[in-house]
């Protein structure tokens, strides 16, 4: 029986934007909105065998159900770095975040609250006794490796609700903007967004989706466009050339609790997993 999700979008063409000068909370003003409505079965082999975008190699051994996809797979394009988070320590070239999150003064980042254990990168939320019970949660970039243009695809989900989970790419000067954020589910369990940040503008797509399933996540950026896919199907595309970011930037994951400030707290631990890491980079 082939499964069907059903997808709603609602599309910021413009908005007015302002916030701190790093990883700060993403809120922003609405100038304009559209709303569309899609389906598909994301879930049925019908969906895999059709997409055009890279999902994954069906794996029975990952935890996930999926390894990353090949050398080859995107059209044009080359794999320049994978990463499937074997072993028990983080992969050289990642660097964790520590200290208070820019935007979220009653947030924290600590080390520890980022694990790799059984074939999972784990950022992990939870009341820390190290910081009289306050809650504190994972980030990290992959600091050592930036880009400017390529393909990143991230096999991901969330186990519960209350914290906000970010993938973006992220200035590699630490300059913002801009900013690209490919699958930030603002502390729900049933949608995600994409943003692209530029002077003080924001591009904002909403999608409707079940967070807590495994979902491959990809934004490709090139010097006309920045294309989300998600599960190998395109969702968004923003291609206004001159607010395109042209400078090189670095993956970066992170959870927020931004509470009590600016949120209502989680009643229990939750954790981002992530099963893999894929980039790529035009042929040449």
């Amino acid at each position: 029986m082939k499964v069907k999700q059903r997808y709603t979008r609602i599309i910021v063409v413009s908005a007015l934007f302002q916030r701190p000068a790093n990883r700060g909370v993403r809120l922003a003003g609405v100038a304009a909105l559209i709303a569309l409505s899609l389906s598909w079965g994301s879930s049925s082999a019908t969906a895999r065998s059709t997409a055009t975008y890279p999902v994954g190699i069906a794996d029975q051994l990952e935890p996930s159900n999926m390894a990353p996809p090949g050398v080859r797979a995107l059209a044009g394009y080359r794999r320049t770095y994978v990463n499937d988070f074997g072993g028990t320590r983080l992969p050289e070239g990642w660097d964790r975040f520590a200290g208070i999150p820019g935007g979220d003064p009653s947030g924290r980042f600590n080390f520890r609250h980022v694990v790799v254990a059984q074939g999972l990168l784990r950022l992990k939320a939870y009341r820390d006794p190290a910081y009289a019970n306050q809650w504190v949660t994972g980030g990290l970039c992959q600091c050592a490796r930036p880009m400017t243009y390529g393909a990143y695809f991230v096999r991901s989900r969330v186990t519960g609700p209350g914290v906000n989970s970010v993938e973006l790419l992220w200035p590699y000067n630490n300059t913002w903007p801009p900013e690209i954020d490919f699958n930030e589910d603002l502390s729900h369990l049933n949608l995600t967004t994409g943003s692209v940040h530029w002077t003080l503008h924001e591009n904002f797509d909403m999608l409707h989706i079940n967070m807590t399933q495994w979902h491959t996540w990809g934004v490709i950026w090139t010097p006309t466009y920045v294309l989300y896919v998600v599960d190998g199907h395109p969702w968004h595309i923003f291609s206004v050339v001159a607010d395109v970011p042209h400078i090189p930037m670095v993956l970066d994951f992170e959870q927020r609790t931004t509470c009590p400030s600016f949120a209502t707290c989680p009643t229990q631990p939750l954790a981002m997993l992530i099963d893999w890491v894929a980039e790529y980079q035009r042929s040449k």
